[in-house]
């Protein structure tokens, strides 16, 4: 196996104190938010999708797009002018980098983002997508029961760990 395939699955599955950074400024901030809420908008949507039309198959990725149009821009704007500020000062509240792993902190931030993010986003899909009719509080809580599990670990497992990757090689090309 060669160096370049062993950086790629260390990078992917592990984070290494030494590697270990957050976006510092206005403009990372923007190019982490930009990954990770396609990461996890396109998933979602992909997710119910798949559920609405009783399992996977490839139209589910197509007819993403079409819903992506519309959420991504949503998502972005509730994460990066809203729930970003809130995320970071809960989870620096919870957990001390200097004093703990680092990966405590990733943890935190995405679990909290996940906790504000999935229920703001189950609002929007029920209210753009859904025929809810007058029952838009009992659907949309059931939305975010459907959706809460599937973020959470497509968050932590596979959209957090691709999308810190990521970042890592572009700031470290910039």
């Amino acid at each position: 196996m060669n160096n370049e395939q062993h950086d790629f699955s260390a990078d992917l599955l592990f984070i290494h104190k030494e590697d270990f950074f957050m976006p510092r400024t206005k403009k990372q901030e923007l190019i982490f938010s930009l990954l990770m809420v396609f990461f996890m908008v396109y998933a979602m949507i992909c997710y119910n999708i798949a559920l609405n039309m009783g399992g996977m198959n490839y139209a589910v990725f197509g007819a993403a797009f079409h819903e992506l149009i519309i959420m991504y821009p949503i998502a972005f704007l509730l994460d990066f002018f809203f729930v970003s500020h809130i995320v970071k000062r809960t989870a620096f509240k919870i957990v001390d980098p200097e004093k703990e792993n680092p990966f405590h902190l990733v943890l935190a931030i995405s679990a909290i983002t996940v906790m504000w993010m999935c229920p703001l986003m189950s609002l929007a899909a029920t209210l753009l997508f859904k025929d809810a009719g007058i029952n838009v509080i009992p659907v949309w809580i059931q939305t975010i029961v459907m959706n809460f599990p599937m973020a959470f670990f497509w968050q932590i497992c596979y959209a957090g760990p691709l999308v810190r990757f990521l970042f890592r090689k572009i700031m470290r090309q910039s």
